[in-house]
């Protein structure tokens, strides 16, 4: 916990060195979510296989952060959460030519039964 899902389309396939950008979101999240540690932290990227935006015209592009927390997180950590994170996305982002980034974060519970097992 917490689990880190990142999806982003094709123009932004160049943006990052992903396994920064993962270790910058482990660190984000043991700094705001109490109980957090960069090692209980997991991020899967996955690239979306087409995204419209807007009009449909080139120059858009989409990443989105999902974040799966313990439930019992306030809602201002949680929202001081999203703001962190889309603060990181456009620091890793800013250098994408000619390009609309359209970010978003969603910090949601784990369900209740949630379990774990590392070996």
């Amino acid at each position: 916990m917490p689990h880190i899902t990142v999806d982003c389309d094709e123009p932004l396939d160049g943006f990052r060195d992903r396994r920064r950008f993962a270790l910058d979101l482990h660190t984000l999240a043991a700094r705001t979510v109490e109980g957090s540690t960069v090692e209980s932290c997991r991020t899967r990227f996955r690239r979306a296989e087409e995204s419209v935006i807007a009009d449909g015209g080139p120059g858009h592009a989409l990443i989105h952060i999902g974040f799966a927390v313990l439930p019992g997180r306030a809602t201002e950590t949680k929202t001081a959460l999203s703001r962190a994170v889309l603060d990181l996305v456009r620091a890793h982002t800013a250098s994408v030519p000619d390009t609309v980034v359209h970010a978003s974060v969603d910090v949601q519970d784990l369900s209740a039964p949630f379990t774990k097992h590392v070996e």
